[in-house]
């Protein structure tokens, strides 16, 4: 599986999404950094029974040497998960080491997104939501519906625009869009 997406592209929205945030303060001050804090024990107490990790997006790896001590790595293969047909191959998971903190700076994508996902209306149309991926906490800028800062909204939408042009993403952004029954657009161009 190779994604179109190159290191020097992923490195520059990496460096996009360092310059905002969801809330001109410290959003984890809400929930005490519930997804910084790892998941581990607190997801089987929860009802869950899985790490707290994320998926990294195709070529999203090429960013990591893959020996940060902060992350455990897994390398699965996409055909045995549920994913799009076009994806096959490795696939990497990442979870954090609760060492205390990850290096803000070094955060895979799908952390400096949250609470945001895209979703492809039946038009095609890319628009943001709140995300619906099942967790171990509650995020209150979802359960509250917070306001997010324009700049953080512009910048996630104008990455997941770039980052849709790329066949494996626009994929799986289409195959997670289809399964949705509601959605709520957070925001839109």
């Amino acid at each position: 599986m190779k994604s179109t997406i190159k290191r020097k592209t992923y490195a520059a929205i990496y460096r996009l999404l360092d310059r905002v945030s969801p809330l001109s303060e410290d959003c984890g001050t809400l929930c005490q950094a519930a997804c910084c804090t790892c998941g581990g024990d607190s997801s089987t107490e929860n009802g869950l029974d899985f790490d707290m990790g994320i998926y990294l997006l195709p070529g999203e790896e090429k960013l990591f040497t893959r020996k940060e001590t902060w992350l455990k790595w897994s390398v699965e293969n996409a055909e045995d998960y549920d994913f799009p047909d076009s994806w096959y191959g490795k696939i990497y998971f990442v979870r954090c080491n609760c060492a205390p903190h990850c290096p803000r700076e070094k955060r895979p994508l799908q952390c400096r997104f949250f609470p945001l996902a895209p979703h492809l209306t039946d038009e095609d149309e890319l628009v943001l939501i709140h995300s619906d991926a099942e967790l171990p906490y509650t995020c209150p800028l979802i359960s509250k519906n917070v306001e997010l800062t324009p700049s953080f909204l512009k910048a996630t939408y104008t990455v997941w625009k770039r980052l849709i042009q790329d066949p494996l993403i626009y994929d799986l952004v289409k195959w997670d869009s289809c399964i949705r029954e509601e959605i709520s657009i957070m925001y839109q161009k």
